[in-house]
């Protein structure tokens, strides 16, 4: 089981049929149309509490504490996972889901560059992948835009990609393991190729992407924070985590790439790695110019 950090109470827990999905799911309820009128509405939540604003179901974590990074006796622990402590002082939504192919459409219209296909995941309920760092903040405020336009949101409010603290935060909801499951990660935990993590239920892996909320929510009713596809971070790339209050690295830059380029931070895994590189605190760099198979991205409304 999960070993759970100090962390105000969740009020998760129930089994429901969510679009056919019969697997565990949190409670995470959608309220489409909420026309949101003052910013007390969504600050006043409580964790895993849900709206969905502009079709983008997302789930409320709240304020608090947490260890960000892995213990040196974690299995895949990397150097640059070393832990730091981390406050986030303000409360935040957070896409329950990756941005799939089918929100992408209603809400940019092309898809930019390559277009996804069947070999790595295909589908309105698929995530989306192949988009650069530039075009996945494009999504976030094209989807700000809208949904003022549509009065769903003051003027105070915005969607943008996490940062790499807000990501682990939510990703862990609460727990202090390798993953939001607990130490392990099986085939029925995640959507990842190659071995299970310490000794997680094996099985056929998937291949590609796969549709978002397959697989089990977490505590705080996030799907997907293990495996599927990686997901872009608001953060340049440090070879050591940010501590303090609500660290934000968008505009500060860490070492260089040997070839003197700079990388944003992508987190969570995807559908063709090992179980290790899916874990909470398991973090990779990628330029932003380039664009890949397997990495998309999840946005968080937050207040400025």
């Amino acid at each position: 089981m999960p070993r759970r950090a100090a962390a105000p109470p969740s009020n998760a827990g129930r089994d429901r049929a969510d679009g056919g999905r019969t697997r565990r799911q949190f409670l995470c309820a959608t309220a489409g149309g909420l026309i949101v009128t003052s910013a007390r509405a969504l600050a006043d939540s409580r964790a895993a509490q849900g709206k969905a604003i502009q079709g983008i179901s997302l789930c409320w974590c709240p304020p608090g504490r947490f260890l960000m990074g892995s213990s040196p006796a974690e299995p895949g622990h990397r150097s640059d996972e070393d832990q730091v402590p981390v406050t986030i002082t303000r409360g935040f939504w957070m896409g329950k889901y990756e941005v799939t192919q089918g929100q992408w459409q209603r809400i940019v219209g092309d898809f930019p560059g390559r277009a996804p296909s069947s070999q790595y995941g295909l589908g309105d309920e698929v995530p989306v992948y192949w988009v650069t760092f530039a075009e996945a903040e494009g999504f976030a405020r094209r989807a700000t835009d809208r949904a003022r336009a549509a009065s769903e949101l003051s003027a105070t409010w915005q969607f943008r990609l996490p940062t790499e603290a807000q990501w682990e935060y939510a990703c862990r909801a609460g727990t202090t393991t390798a993953t939001c499951f607990g130490d392990r990660l099986g085939r029925r935990d995640a959507n990842f190729s190659g071995e299970p993590l310490n000794g997680g239920a094996d099985g056929p892996a998937v291949g590609r992407a796969s549709a978002v909320g397959s697989y089990p929510a977490n505590r705080w009713g996030l799907c997907d924070m293990h495996g599927n596809i990686f997901e872009w971070c608001r953060d340049w790339y440090h070879a050591r985590l940010p501590g303090g209050s609500d660290p934000d690295l968008y505009e500060v830059k860490g070492a260089p790439n040997r070839d003197g380029t700079y990388s944003r931070v992508r987190r969570g895994g995807a559908w063709n790695d090992p179980g290790w590189a899916c874990r909470s605190a398991f973090r990779l760099r990628y330029e932003p110019e380039r664009s890949s198979d397997h990495i998309g991205f999840r946005v968080v409304l937050v207040e400025t």
